[in-house]
């Protein structure tokens, strides 16, 4: 399968204006040094529905994201973090990854096949989404 086919098979993602905008201008610098990681994020705001505002169990920046990599069924939960506050020890994965890009956008029960660092494709599906600054806002 190409990477054309693959996009075209891609789930459908929503994203939050505010997501759309940074991470437009993050991956726009971020293509000399993470070309490839640069160009599949700025392909996937190109075709997410972007709205003012999301759902809590959509994944977008600051969201914790329980997922699994149906490859060898491993499940990890992250939080999807800008490059400056990435720290994979704690949990904290950069949006510049190839794990944080393609988790991006997507809901609980949704998958993609998405690319690793080598270029291999993986299967990664949302286990559940926790967004806690949705969460503490609510009454």
């Amino acid at each position: 399968m190409s990477a054309s086919d693959s996009a075209a098979q891609r789930p459908a993602i929503t994203l939050s204006e505010t997501d759309a905008e940074r991470i437009t201008d993050l991956a726009l610098g971020a293509r000399a040094r993470a070309p490839k990681v640069a160009d599949l994020l700025l392909q996937e705001i190109d075709r997410a529905d972007v709205r003012p505002d999301t759902p809590a169990d959509i994944a977008g920046m600051g969201a914790e994201v329980e997922f699994v990599d149906l490859s060898h069924g491993e499940t990890r939960t992250v939080t999807l973090v800008y490059p400056a506050d990435a720290d994979i020890s704690a949990g904290r994965v950069s949006i510049l990854t190839p794990v944080g890009a393609g988790l991006l956008g997507l809901r609980p029960g949704q998958s993609i096949q998405w690319p690793d660092r080598e270029g291999r494709e993986r299967e990664l599906r949302i286990v559940s989404v926790r967004r806690p600054e949705l969460a503490d806002a609510r009454p």
